[in-house]
C-alpha cells in the first residue's frame, strides 16, 4: 500500500507538468499567430496615426499656400490653365532646366495636402518613430512630394538627410526664376521649416544633365555652386550609389537610418535594372537585387534591410490609399479616404487584440481538457 501511494504521488508532478507545457506550447502558437497577424497587416496607433495625419496635411497646405505667395512675388507665371491652384509648384512645359517628358496631371495631383498624410501613414507602416532619422532621395520633378515628405518629417520629428536632383521633368521645379533651391528659401523664410539638402545634383540622364540644354546643366551647375551644398557630379552609377551611401552615412553619424524615401524617377535612386518596374509605389517589398552595376539608391538600401518608401506612379497611389486625381480645388485636410485607411487600423488592430486576449483566456481556463 505503501509503495502505490508514492508512485501514484510521483506521478502528479508528472502529470502536471505534461499539462503545463501543452498550455504554455498552446500560448506559444498562439502569441506567434497574433505577433504575425501583427507584423504583416498595417496596424498601429489608429489615434496618434491620424493626429499627426492630419498635422503633417496643413503643415503642406501652408507651405503650398506660401510658395504660391513667393512665386508670384517673384513675378513668375501662375498659369491658370496649368496651375489652377495657384500652388506654384507647377513649372512649365518645356524651360532649359527640363530634363524628360512629364505628367501635368500627375504633378497637379502631388500639390493635394493630404500626400503628407499618405506619407505619415507609409512611415507608420514601415515601423518609422517620432524623432527617428530618414533617408531621401529626391528629383525636383515632384517638388510637391519633397513639400509633403519635410511636413510629415515636420509633423513627427525626424531628422531628414536629404540628397535631391535640381533638374526636373516637364511641369516639375523647372522654373529658371523658381527652382527648388529658390523654394528651399521660400519655405525657410516663411518659418515653416528649415531644411538643407546633404547633397545636390544637375539629375536627368546619368545624373549630370546628359539629356538637358547645355544652358540648363550651365545654369544648375552655378545654382549648386552658389549654394555651398555639396554637389554630386558622377556618371558612373555605381560610383554614384557609392557616393551617395556614404553621405547618408557620414551624416547619420552614430544614427540608424530607419527608412529610405524616393520621390520621382532619379537615375541614381531607381539604377538602369528592369526589376526596378516591379517595385510597387508605397512601401516597397523589394525581394530580388540587381547586380551592383545596375543597382541604384533604392535596392542598396533595401538590401541592407532600410525600409523603402516609393513615391512614384502617382496614379497607383491615389487609387491605392483614396487620394483624389487632379483635384480642383484642393481636398482640405484630413477630408479624404486615407483618413478611413487610418481608422481602420485602430479597429483591426483592436478586434485581433480581442481575439488575442479571448483565446489566452480560453485556454487557461480549459487548460484541464489539455491532459
Amino acid at each position: 500500500m505503501k509503495n502505490r501511494f508514492f508512485s501514484r504521488a510521483r506521478d502528479i508532478p508528472r502529470q502536471d507538468g505534461e499539462k503545463n507545457r501543452k498550455t504554455m506550447l498552446l500560448l506559444l502558437a498562439i502569441s506567434l499567430v497574433f505577433f504575425s497577424l501583427s507584423w504583416f497587416l498595417p496596424l498601429g496607433e489608429g489615434g496618434s496615426l491620424q493626429k499627426d495625419m492630419l498635422k503633417a496635411s496643413k503643415i503642406m497646405e501652408e507651405a503650398v499656400k506660401a510658395l504660391g505667395e513667393c512665386r508670384e512675388e517673384r513675378g513668375s507665371d501662375l498659369a491658370p490653365e496649368s496651375d489652377p491652384n495657384r500652388t506654384g509648384l507647377v513649372g512649365f512645359e518645356y524651360s532649359p532646366l527640363t530634363t524628360s517628358l512629364g505628367n501635368l496631371g500627375a504633378k497637379r495631383t502631388t500639390t493635394n495636402p493630404n500626400f503628407a498624410a499618405l506619407v505619415i501613414y507609409l512611415l507608420q507602416e514601415a515601423g518609422v518613430e517620432r524623432g527617428d532619422m530618414v533617408g531621401v532621395g529626391a528629383s525636383s520633378s515632384f517638388p510637391a512630394l519633397i513639400v509633403a515628405v519635410l511636413s510629415a518629417a515636420e509633423a513627427m520629428d525626424l531628422k531628414p538627410l536629404m540628397i535631391c536632383s535640381l533638374g526636373a521633368s516637364q511641369w516639375g521645379a523647372n522654373d529658371p526664376n523658381f527652382h527648388w533651391l529658390d523654394m528651399l528659401e521660400c519655405l525657410s523664410g516663411a518659418g515653416i521649416f528649415n531644411v538643407q539638402p546633404i547633397a545636390m545634383s544637375i539629375g536627368g540622364e546619368k545624373d549630370i544633365g546628359e539629356d538637358m540644354s547645355p544652358e540648363g546643366r550651365s545654369v544648375l551647375s552655378g545654382e549648386i555652386d552658389r549654394s555651398g551644398i555639396p554637389f554630386l557630379h558622377e556618371p558612373d552609377l555605381e560610383a554614384n550609389v557609392k557616393a551617395r551611401m556614404e553621405l547618408y552615412e557620414k551624416n547619420a553619424g552614430e544614427g540608424r537610418i530607419k527608412a529610405f524615401i524616393n520621390i520621382g524617377g532619379s537615375w541614381a535612386n531607381m539604377g538602369t535594372d528592369s526589376e526596378i518596374l516591379k517595385v510597387k509605389p508605397g512601401l516597397a517589398r523589394i525581394s530580388h537585387f540587381p547586380p551592383v552595376q545596375r543597382r541604384g539608391v533604392i535596392f542598396e538600401m533595401a538590401s541592407r534591410s532600410i525600409p523603402v518608401i516609393h513615391l512614384l506612379f502617382i496614379r497607383g497611389l491615389t487609387d491605392r490609399y483614396g487620394l483624389s486625381w487632379d483635384p480642383s480645388p484642393l481636398p482640405s485636410p484630413g477630408k479624404e479616404r486615407i483618413y478611413q485607411l487610418a481608422r481602420q487600423k485602430q479597429s483591426l488592430f483592436l478586434i485581433i487584440a480581442a481575439v488575442y486576449l479571448m483565446l489566452v483566456v480560453f485556454t487557461l481556463a480549459f487548460r484541464s481538457k489539455l491532459g
